[in-house]
């Protein structure tokens, strides 16, 4: 693409039609951009679209947009843009980005960033240098938009070295830029500290300069994060000096103008304590020394800061320092009396307290509200900060902390007691802190507190929540008793929260959604307790009486506004059905709600989580309707409609899903199966089906039903010759050569040997050919999986016949340099059983093998069984991962999730084998005495000591004797 005036009236176009609210033109624009994109120097047309100042404002900074998304897609992916373009673009970006507006700059520094990721600083060592250039000179100029746009660009590009591992080409680059920018930047922030002091009072424009420091800080983290370097340890009075002040010292003129002017000091206020706490964290030794100034500042700043929460980020920074500090060595600090109490009065139960966006967010957005609340990812939010310090400072002053919230819940419980009405928000803050600071025991779901006795509580704080006949009033107060009774359900006795199902059953009908939401959860939760022997501690006796009520419910509550796509209430649909009896009118109820809710949801699906309880809600009770006696017919007069619209309306979310449920309903049905199953399986044939890789799993699964149930009508046409295509085309693949495999080992296990017969040189010479051109462990393994299957099914001479028919005597090869090497990495019990049984069969039953002159063959082959059955599968199994093949994985596609519930049962193709060291000691014995004193000889040469050791007890397990 060459610059001219037509490209720039092109391109100035359709920038200005991607801006157009109405849908048609704006589709044409995109789609001749997409497609002028593919060109070589559209990247660089665009940049000089941006730069050009006859252009509209508002059509540059579409351009800089689309300049910016171009560069994360190409710069580094199969289509890249190409090294002449990619120099020229490196050459303009830093000077265009420095001149242009705030707005358009911001676009090139995070198109700049993107770039310095992939070649800053080996592929790009003018970048810094010229930063540092322009940042001295707008440094001395004070054009401070230039210096915050060359901190921003840095800023982005030194965050790299934050939260990942160190390594010797990381530290490499963070010297270098260490070695050129330390020094710099400390000139910048002293300058500009030095601005600020002389304008405080001037009413000059701090904003600038408030924004400056706050980058400044910010790159300060990045360059800190691995280490402490050389140069900050030497100047951290200096830094220490400024990032005090910032903490201690109020700037009128910027935080009353109103606006966002406190926000700008409160995030470098902020910015700070991440900086301190990161300090804290790693540099303790030599932080020491600052470390009681900057404490009482903190505290100091926390008693100032409001409950606003505009202001929630910089209370939380400086609470979670103060929690670094409380787990520290320097714990002491909190040593002193008075000052637990006065952190628990003083920022602690404050910070737990509802507030008026607590109530907004829990009734305009109850998924957010969840996500902080339920699910735990509110470290973030002042409620869970503060306990966190609370269970910070408990390391050390356990029994002060318990003492004082203890007396601190009973204070609020009286507060609540002397006038509900006003005061429910003291008991809601009475629950938080038992919930919050409960401890719950590793790997388990089993939660304890030293705070209040569980039984008591509950009996005496959330039953009366839990019977409250309105299950619309106070529904934060209920949320929080729904939420108790789940945390704490293990210690809660069945006997007592059984009286209480029934109360869960009618907050399903709460209006608020947490509610029926958390009701919801409880449920779910309650149903995978386990009993003292490992057992469910609840079943189908104890759901049988509310389950009527409790599915109505259920499904109502996805009626209300907003809970349509609720997750928690699906997923409480999925444990019950997995636990209750169906009968054939229950199921029936069941499958036309959730089809129904299918069918919604297919036309716009929006919730992935939903979605996928959905499918396995579906899934389970197609299982459980099926083993209790329903005919499939039941389910699938129900669920084809749906599936169908989901096929033909090409809902891709769901075709992995669809799969997966037409291979459950498949292997449901008795053969012949029914006429309109072979019509999928045209589609399943389809290359064009195969095409999108999440879909892969998921048709092998079908493909594999398909196999195992309709065997003679695959065998019809030129089905079969498509089924072995698309095994040839999978194993071409490292990301898709195990599901080849799945389909080769059904067709193996599934049709006759005469049926096969015709295609099996075929399979043994794309076999080879995979084999030759790449070795990895995973397709060796798979490949031995394959040969000992086939020689189960079909006998060694079978076996070693079709080989050598297609390449002679390659069957030799394949027993030396890999079965015999690689038997030992067979890992999982049915698929060591089955290489066992079959290299014992092998030995005892083959020709080539039992010829005298196989003899160290034999040998070498007994060897390794020994080790396969004798040895740890860590110890003989511990093998390099295969290195995944990137180019396969670039970009974005939606995965493959299984559906549980609608998993292939794994076959054990050797059912009448019980022991494999059995067989494998039996058979031997036999052989040996057929030829007495023939086979111990072999041993005795070949192989290895510990292993005839190993043999040798074997047999002696089993009574068993080799002669």
């Amino acid at each position: 693409m060459e610059w001219n005036p037509q490209t720039l009236q092109f391109l100035s176009e359709c920038f200005l039609h991607t801006l157009s609210p109405a849908p048609e033109p704006r589709r044409r624009a995109e789609a001749s951009l997409a497609e002028a994109a593919d060109r070589p120097n559209y990247g660089l047309v665009v940049l000089r679209l941006v730069a050009e100042p006859s252009v509209d404002e508002q059509i540059r900074q579409a351009a800089a947009v689309n300049f910016k998304n171009h560069l994360r897609t190409r710069w580094s992916s199969e289509a890249p843009i190409l090294p002449p373009e990619k120099e020229q673009i490196k050459s303009l970006i830093v000077p265009l980005m420095l001149s242009a507006t705030r707005k358009i700059q911001s676009q090139l520094s995070e198109g700049l960033a993107v770039i310095g990721k992939h070649d800053f600083p080996k592929a790009w060592p003018a970048l810094l240098p010229e930063l540092i250039s322009n940042l001295k000179n707008a440094s001395q100029a004070s054009d401070y938009a230039s210096v915050n746009g060359i901190l921003g660009t840095a800023d982005s590009i030194f965050n790299k070295f934050r939260f990942v591992f160190k390594t010797n080409d990381l530290l490499l680059d963070l010297k270098y830029c260490l070695d050129n920018f330390a020094a710099p930047l400390l000139e910048v922030f002293l300058k500009t500290a030095s601005l600020i002091d002389a304008s405080v009072n001037s009413g000059a424009n701090l904003r600038p300069l408030f924004e400056s420091q706050t980058l400044c800080c910010s790159i300060f983290y990045s360059l800190n994060f691995q280490e402490l370097p050389e140069f900050f340890e030497d100047h951290m009075k200096e830094w220490m000096g400024e990032f005090r002040k910032y903490l201690t010292t109020t700037y009128p003129t910027l935080e009353g103008s109103g606006g966002d002017g406190l926000a700008i000091v409160d995030e470098l206020r902020a910015k700070v304590c991440e900086n301190i706490n990161l300090y804290m964290e790693k540099n303790e030794e030599e932080f020491q020394a600052y470390l009681n100034d900057f404490a009482l500042a903190v505290w100091t700043l926390l008693g100032n800061v409001s409950q606003s929460s505009n202001r929630d980020q910089l209370a939380i920074t400086a609470i979670k320092f103060l929690t670094t500090v409380s787990t520290s060595v320097h714990h002491t600090l909190f040593a002193s009396e008075g000052v637990v109490p006065q952190i628990c009065q003083g920022i602690v139960i404050p910070n737990v307290k509802l507030r008026d966006d607590d109530e907004e967010l829990f009734e305009m957005n109850y998924i957010e509200f969840i996500r902080r609340d339920m699910e735990g990812s509110d470290l973030d939010t002042r409620r869970r900060i503060a306990c966190e310090l609370l269970k910070g400072i408990a390391t050390h002053y356990g029994d002060v902390v318990r003492n004082i919230v203890s007396s601190q819940i009973q204070s609020l419980l009286s507060s609540f007691a002397a006038n509900p009405v006003d005061n429910w928000k003291d008991k809601d803050c009475a629950i938080y802190l038992v919930v919050s600071l409960a401890t719950k025991k590793a790997g388990t779901s089993y939660v304890s507190t030293e705070l209040v006795d569980v039984q008591s509580f509950f009996e005496a704080v959330i039953v009366p929540e839990l019977q409250s006949p309105d299950v619309n009033g106070y529904p934060m107060l209920k949320a929080g008793a729904l939420k108790f009774f789940t945390m704490f359900r293990n210690q809660i006795s069945k006997s007592v929260a059984l009286k209480f199902f029934p109360d869960l059953v009618r907050f399903l009908a709460s209006e608020s959604n947490v509610v029926h939401s958390y009701a919801a959860s409880c449920i779910e939760k309650l149903l995978l307790v386990k009993d003292e022997v490992g057992g469910p501690r609840y079943t189908s006796a104890d759901i049988n009486p509310i389950f009527p009520v409790l599915m109505n419910n259920l499904f109502s509550a996805l009626k209300h506004q907003e809970s349509e796509e609720n997750q928690y209430v699906m997923k409480c649909i999925m444990r019950v059905l997995g636990v209750a009896d169906l009968s054939a009118d229950v199921a029936r109820v069941c499958i036309e709600g959730l089809t129904f809710i299918l069918g919604e949801v297919c036309r716009n699906p929006k919730n992935p989580v939903f979605n996928h309880y959905l499918f396995e809600s579906v899934a389970i009770l197609v299982k459980r309707g099926c083993e209790n006696g329903l005919p499939v017919s039941v389910f699938e007069a129900s669920l084809f409609p749906k599936l169908e619209i989901i096929l033909t309306n090409d809902v891709t979310e769901f075709f992995p899903y669809t799969f997966q449920l037409l291979a459950q309903l498949v292997e449901l049905n008795r053969s012949p199966i029914p006429p309109i199953y072979m019509q999928i399986f045209v589609i399943l044939l389809s290359p064009d089906s195969w095409k999108r890789s999440p879909n892969v799993p998921a048709l092998v699964r079908l493909l594999q039903a398909f196999l195992q149930k309709a065997p003679n009508e695959i065998n019809q046409g030129d089905r079969l010759t498509k089924v072995l295509g698309i095994f040839d085309t999978l194993i071409q693949s490292s990301s898709t050569s195990d599901q080849g495999f799945y389909v080769l080992n059904t067709v193996i296990e599934s049709l006759e040997y005469g049926v096969i017969q015709p295609y099996i040189s075929h399979i043994w010479a794309a076999l080879f050919r995979e084999l030759q051109r790449r070795r990895t462990v995973k397709l060796i393994k798979s490949l031995l999986i394959f040969i000992s299957l086939f020689l189960i099914k079909h006998g060694s001479s079978n076996l070693v016949d079709t080989m050598n028919g297609v390449q002679p005597d390659i069957f030799n090869v394949i027993l030396s340099q890999f079965w015999i090497p690689n038997l030992k990495l067979i890992t999982g019990a049915i698929e060591l059983k089955l290489a066992a049984v079959a290299s014992t069969r092998l030995i005892c039953e083959s020709p080539i093998l039992l010829d005298p002159a196989a003899a160290v063959s034999w040998g070498k082959m007994v060897d390794s069984i020994v080790t396969l059955l004798s040895r740890p599968e860590q110890e003989r199994a511990d093998e390099e991962p295969d290195v995944p093949d990137i180019s396969e994985n670039v970009g974005y596609t939606a995965t493959f999730v299984r559906l549980y519930n609608a998993g292939r049962k794994e076959e054990d193709p050797l059912k009448d084998i019980r022991d494999p060291k059995e067989f494998f000691v039996a058979s031997l014995s036999r052989l040996s005495a057929l030829s007495p004193g023939k086979y111990p000889k072999v041993i005795n040469e070949v192989v290895d000591p510990a292993n005839q050791a190993a043999l040798l007890q074997l047999c002696n397990a089993y009574n068993l004797t080799i002669v």
